[in-house]
């Protein structure tokens, strides 16, 4: 068992398919596996044997992609770490996994301390010039390109991907080869994957979203990847539209984008299937693009620490403001503070088991029998489940606004807020009280042209909800801070405030 499976299957069935369209460049299926194949002899030539941990310091360029396959074929678990992180953050996480080769570009290569990393051996520059260093060129010249997969047993770590950090250090979330197959099979049958697809993946390769979901899948199905840089509206629908794509996959504030600034519906007529996951899809955009672009949004739940997906919304019939059912092989409950069961209807922490639950916490013993204590793995969101199964979400917990005793849910405030004709985007949260414990603030984005005034929205939220839930601040602001996924960041908010 190995995830580079997918590809060298369709390298030896359809060779010349496409696999990667790049600005301008054309990846084959049949180049791809050669390459990797070179790539990991290199691996192997430089010391990497199963187990070691091979690090990923690169954007969303070709090289990622054929550094992860070769990381797999090696038998190396692939550690994924953000291109936007600085030195400090990269130093984290390169010592706490314990890497022995990253493979980067000359722009980000100061932003590895060298020195402060000492299971570090070698770095390999993907893209630019930086003197004196190695150079992915050569490696690939100097490996043999028909290096088959090394066979993993189904639970041998795959890769790591650290979790964002919001509270502490982040932790590397350790996915198998078993986790990652399982995941993204299910994927390919929720969301009909195909060998005729072309998918768009403007998502950050380092997210559990953009590599799963959408490029491991992808290539699991035979499908060809366009792949952007980041997402940049303009180049995206024109590549769109040139590549002819056919699977859009994104998360809710990029939909927000697209229907604020008006996009109109032939920029994207190839698109058959759209697709949002990371985040919770307000109800109203989703109501909103359907009725614009003649297209369900269609949705999936899931965590990193599940490979992704867990749930889907079209298991068999969807229902609106659902993130649907169980995928196949997973059991999906709702637990109380007390971790027992609680009755359909009633609302408590989502708890998730399955194939794709994690291995654990990398050198985190204590955290991961905390997090999969029972067997479940526990999700930290609190949501609630029908007589049918269908999962609704509330919210995160860490979210939760204490107002003098009674919970308030920002997910609920938003949900009303995003029907005010003047917010384009919004993001609710709560702040200390000396009386309260906590009030409830709201940061607005408004829709261009338009206007409102504190008091107008705060009104607004005490017409339609218990004057407790109304925010007793809003701020208005030119743009929500957002991580590289585009999740709102609103422990950044708090901090502010």
């Amino acid at each position: 068992m190995n995830i580079a499976n997918h590809v060298e299957r369709i390298a030896r069935v359809a060779p010349g398919r496409k696999a990667i369209v790049f600005e301008g460049q054309e990846i084959s299926y049949g180049a791809l596996d050669a390459c990797a194949g070179a790539l990991a002899a290199a691996l192997r030539a430089n010391g990497v044997r199963r187990g070691d941990r091979v690090a990923l310091y690169l954007p969303n360029i070709p090289a990622f992609i054929l550094a992860y396959l070769a990381g797999q074929k090696a038998g190396a678990i692939v550690v994924s770490v953000n291109s936007m992180f600085k030195s400090d953050e990269v130093k984290y996480i390169l010592n706490d996994s314990g890497v022995k080769i990253v493979f980067t570009t000359a722009e980000l290569l100061p932003n590895v301390p060298r020195n402060l990393c000492p299971t570090l051996q070698k770095t390999v520059i993907c893209e630019g010039q930086a003197a004196d260093e190695i150079v992915l060129g050569d490696w690939l010249a100097a490996g043999k390109p028909g290096l088959r997969s090394e066979d993993m047993r189904p639970d041998d770590a795959a890769a790591l991907l650290y979790s964002s950090g919001t509270t502490g250090f982040p932790k590397g979330v350790t996915l198998t080869h078993n986790n990652t197959i399982t995941n993204i099979r299910a994927a390919v049958n929720c969301s009909g994957h195909s060998r005729n697809d072309r998918l768009a993946i403007f998502l950050p390769l380092f997210h559990v979203f953009a590599q799963n979901y959408i490029m491991n899948a992808g290539f699991e199905a035979g499908a060809t990847l366009v792949l952007f840089r980041r997402f940049a509206p303009d180049a995206v629908l024109d590549g769109i539209r040139r590549e002819r794509v056919t699977m859009f996959f994104a998360v809710p504030t990029i939909y927000i984008a697209l229907l604020g600034a008006g996009v109109p519906r032939e920029k994207l007529v190839s698109v058959r299937y759209f697709f949002s996951a990371a985040a919770t899809m307000p109800q109203e955009i989703s109501r909103r693009w359907t009725e614009i672009y003649g297209q369900p949004v269609y949705e999936g739940y899931g965590l990193t620490e599940c490979a992704p997906c867990a749930a889907y919304n079209h298991v068999s019939r969807h229902k609106f403001g659902s993130v649907g059912t169980a995928i196949e092989h997973f059991e999906v409950k709702i637990f109380d503070e007390k971790d027992q069961e609680l009755p359909r209807g009633e609302w408590g922490e989502i708890v998730i088991r399955g194939p794709g639950v994690m291995k654990g916490y990398w050198g985190k013993p204590e955290d991961t029998a905390q997090a999969l204590r029972g067997g479940w793995l526990h999700s930290g969101d609190i949501g609630r489940m029908d007589a049918e199964g269908y999962i609704f979400i509330v919210d995160r917990v860490k979210d939760m606004i204490n107002v003098s005793g009674f919970k308030v849910w920002p997910a609920e405030v938003e949900q009303v807020l995003y029907r005010h004709p003047a917010v384009k985007e919004i993001a609710v949260y709560g702040i200390p009280d000396p009386l309260k414990g906590e009030t409830v603030k709201a940061a607005v984005v408004l829709k261009e042209g338009t206007s409102a005034s504190e008091q107008e929205i705060i009104d607004y939220c005490r017409e339609k909800l218990a004057v407790y839930k109304a925010p007793a601040q809003v701020a208005f602001v030119r743009e929500l801070p957002k991580s590289a996924t585009g999740k709102i960041l609103k422990r950044v908010l708090r901090e502010q405030a």
